[in-house]
């Protein structure tokens, strides 16, 4: 028997079925070792022998390893498949230390999608652990456990701010930055001037040429006054515009792409992506649907290439077969995989759409279309821009025609500009002037970061990986230094505060030209072109030189007084902060412990009884928000009311039918949605057929 060893559970019932009985595909969970936090300092890290690190098993990974062990120990031979990139590369590496393995001979296997053909490649042709990469890997492990574990312990010391890192301190300067921008911004004042043309039944909305710039109302005022009720046409420019296809998507634009048109987070885009990869239940089967999704290349296989153009070429014509794309980035990327793509473009979404969840369809349509438009030829536009002129002023209206749609073809409404022909017209044509309108703006501020935009100005300054893009936005918001709204990150107060302390005294740390050096550093010590040792002595003593600074001359921040004193020892009290919120304790911690009792609600007389302890249950709500009945008598007793008779059910109204579904037939009702009502199918899911509701309807 041989032993595979993944990383993710749901991978070894797919692979396993792709290798057969002689195999036993087991998985490591992710990392089974980390640095050490004993010793010196805690690091983990010899700093005065060349930064030697120290690995330790981690607790929750302890009964894996034991299992691991025992069933290399039963194996004829073991073979490491973890994922393909730093991270799986320095796993397997791990994975071959612990378990005594040869390195120079086990054999590694790298794969990028998830299908039967993908495994028996990569089992043809197996290479050993890069070790390289796990240098790379181990150095990056190395300085955020030095930045991470000295920063920040010198700032929950100092200003009681959670943490900080290489790349969270950056991206949070991007945030703080970006609101300093907004507060700083001075709203100036402009006017625009819309007129209606009309010509018997041609009509046409035209504006003010580019050129003129109205910064009051006074000027407003006098430009609609010149002009007079005729305007007579007097240049006429018809260009053609072609706009290529999009390439397929990188971890990057896919996580932009989910959040512009659905506002999935990056963790949920990740999430949906790793489902998608890992394998999904198809038939009888189970089907990795999509190619390796932590990816910065845009490159696409040549054997995807060669047969989407020929399924473009049978299901679309010749007309549509476009160009393979070429990236035009000038960012450093790894391209140690593909773009995201489907990994059978006969897996159409519409052919999985019942085996998938709402949300998996939605990501798994972008991803497929996108990656089969990319292959498709252009777009062609024709553009017609027109010249009025009104007793000497000028006046413009353009319109777009669509000559060919290319690649619009499959990717929706959405991805097509809106077509607003304009009607024959002929130079020296008159029109009259049915109406003038001006109306005031103010230019507006910067826009703060969604996080799609945060994670595309991290890809174009270079700061993390595809990778770390979802984890460090999350980060950030569990250390509570951005509140989000609506999917807008704004800094908090502690946000605010724990980036001017990093700006004084570790400016060259936070700045995103750091982390970016940083990170070309650690690709060129994969390439063998940088030296391990010397990065980290360099790095390690500018640090400590700041850190060493920065520990003396830092301001301790004070917590705030409450007016009470402690009834134990006579100190004042003052408020604290933890994970779990603000608190009143007495300010002489360490030396007394006093914390100030939450008041505890009161419980009406004729509340239910709990019926394993006989105490009142009292209305609690969980991290959700949902509300339910528990023991007031928590944590000595543990009883919650079931859902069921939590609370009395109002009686449900019958479903308002509004016709019948044009797809299977069944009743069209009136459904109430997250944001708003929509007409859906009653058959649902084995129907998914949605209609938007009329004004009249909604208030039904």
């Amino acid at each position: 028997m041989k032993l595979v060893i993944v990383e993710s559970p749901t991978k070894c019932h797919t692979i396993g079925r792709y290798l057969g009985e002689d195999y036993k595909v087991v998985a490591s969970l992710g990392h089974v070792r980390d640095l050490s936090i004993k010793g010196k300092s805690g690091l983990g890290i010899d700093v005065e022998n060349g930064f030697k690190p120290t690995y330790e098993i981690q607790p929750k990974q302890a009964k894996v390893v034991k299992e691991l062990i025992k069933d290399a120990k039963s194996a004829d031979e073991v073979i490491i498949a973890t994922d393909p990139d730093r991270e799986g590369e320095a796993i397997g590496w791990h994975l071959i230390e612990i378990l005594g393995l040869d390195l120079k001979t086990t054999k590694r296997l790298e794969f990028h999608e998830i299908t039967r053909t993908a495994i028996a490649e990569a089992l043809n042709s197996p290479r050993h652990i890069d070790m390289n990469l796990v240098a790379s890997q181990e150095t990056r492990r190395i300085l955020d456990r030095i930045i991470g574990f000295k920063l920040s312990t010198l700032l929950q010391s100092k200003i009681k701010s959670r943490s900080a890192g290489r790349v969270q301190s950056s991206s949070l300067k991007l945030i703080v930055d970006q609101e300093k921008e907004i507060n700083s911004f001075i709203p100036e004042e402009y006017w625009t001037i819309e007129t209606s043309l009309t010509n018997g039944k041609k009509k046409i909305q035209a504006s003010l040429d580019g050129s003129y710039k109205i910064k009051n109302e006074q000027e407003a005022l006098d430009l609609e006054n010149q002009i007079s009720d005729i305007a007579k046409v007097i240049e006429i420019q018809k260009t053609r515009r072609v706009t290529e296809s999009k390439p397929a998507f990188t971890t990057s634009t896919m996580q932009q792409e989910a959040f512009n048109r659905y506002k999935f987070s990056t963790k949920k885009t990740s999430i949906i992506a790793q489902k998608l990869y890992e394998g999904v239940q198809v038939d009888t089967e189970v089907v990795g649907l999509i190619t390796y999704m932590r990816t910065d290349s845009t490159r696409l296989a040549p054997v995807f290439v060669e047969k989407a153009k020929n399924y473009i070429l049978e299901h679309y014509g010749q007309a549509y077969v476009g160009k393979t794309k070429t990236s035009k980035s000038k960012a450093v990327i790894q391209d140690a995989h593909e773009a995201i793509r489907p990994t059978s473009l006969h897996r159409t979404p519409e052919s999985i759409k019942q085996y998938l969840s709402n949300d998996e369809y939605k990501l798994y349509s972008l991803i497929y279309n996108r990656a089969l438009a990319s292959l498709m030829s252009a777009r062609i536009d024709e553009i017609t821009s027109v010249k009025f002129e009104s007793n000497g002023v000028i006046l413009k209206a353009s319109g777009v025609a669509k000559i060919f749609d290319g690649y619009s073809y499959i990717l929706g409404s959405k991805d097509k500009e809106e077509i607003k022909e304009l009607p024959i017209i002929e130079e020296n044509e008159v029109f009259n002037v049915a109406k003038i309108e001006k109306e005031q703006h103010f230019t507006k501020a910067p826009a703060r970061f969604s996080e799609a935009k945060l994670v595309k100005t991290m890809e174009e300054v270079g700061i993390g990986r595809p990778s770390t893009y979802a984890s460090t936005i999350e980060i950030l918001k569990a250390r509570k230094y951005v509140s989000v709204d609506s999917g807008t990150l704004t800094p908090t107060e502690q946000g605010l505060k724990t980036d001017t302390v990093l700006e004084e005294y570790f400016p060259s740390l936070v700045d995103p030209s750091f982390t970016a050096d940083m990170e070309k550093n650690l690709d060129n010590i994969v390439a063998g072109s940088e030296s391990r040792l010397q990065l980290l002595e360099n790095f390690y003593k500018n640090f400590m030189e700041k850190y060493d600074y920065a520990k003396e001359h830092m301001e301790k921040t004070k917590d705030e007084p409450s007016g009470n004193i402690c009834p134990r020892c006579g100190s004042p009290l003052v408020y604290k902060n933890s994970r779990y919120g603000r608190f009143e304790a007495c300010s002489n911690y360490p030396h007394c412990h006093y914390i100030v009792p939450k008041a505890k609600a009161e419980i009406p007389s004729d509340a239910p009884i709990c019926p394993e302890c006989g105490a009142p249950l009292v209305l609690r709500k969980n991290k959700k928000g949902q509300s339910f009945y528990g023991c007031s008598n928590f944590p000595k007793c543990h009883y919650v009311k079931g859902e069921n008779d939590a609370a009395p059910k109002k009686e449900e109204e019958p479903p308002v039918v509004v016709g019948n579904c044009p797809e299977c037939g069944g009743d069209l009702i009136i459904k109430k949605g997250k944001y708003s009502k929509f007409i859906g199918c009653s058959n649902f899911p084995k129907c998914h057929h949605m209609e938007k509701c009329s004004s009249k309807e909604t208030k039904k």
